[in-house]
């Protein structure tokens, strides 16, 4: 248990640097990052939206991850934002020639390949945390009933 733990509070660490540095770099380069998102043959369309929203929701992530009652919900919506987010790369890759990217911070140095390997290990790194969170649940909840059954037969 103390292993999955430990596991657990590094993937959990990775995830709130991950979604905090992105968050805080979309916020202190706002005007470029409104204007990649504007620039995106995907994203134009909702690109103001998104603006305000992303950082919001990656500051939201940051919080739920933070709160250990809250972050088997948290791991849920990375995995589902890391996904979006692959999707949303896959997406220019086979549709664009320009590609701009509004990643925030050094990860926008990154080649295309290289944000498809990275969200991959992401995705990868959550899944596992999200079993792992699972697999403590049900134990603790097996310690719990053996405790309270315990309580019964001794009165």
């Amino acid at each position: 248990m103390a292993k999955r733990t430990i596991i657990i509070e590094i993937i959990t660490m990775l995830n709130i640097i991950l979604f905090l540095y992105t968050g805080v770099a979309k916020i202190q380069d706002y005007s470029v990052f409104k204007e990649q998102l504007a620039e995106s043959p995907v994203m134009a369309p909702v690109s103001k939206a998104i603006a305000i929203l992303l950082p919001i929701v990656e500051f939201l992530v940051v919080l739920m991850l933070a709160i250990p009652r809250w972050r088997l919900k948290g791991f849920y919506t990375t995995l589902t934002l890391m996904v979006i987010f692959t999707g949303y790369i896959i997406v220019l890759i086979t549709t664009s020639d320009q590609l701009p990217c509004s990643c925030g911070g050094v990860i926008e140095q990154l080649s295309w390949k290289q944000h498809l390997i990275f969200n991959g290990a992401f995705i990868l790194l959550d899944i596992l945390t999200i079993r792992l969170l699972h697999k403590e649940k049900k134990e603790l909840a097996l310690r719990w009933n053996d405790l309270n059954e315990y309580r019964m037969s001794h009165g």
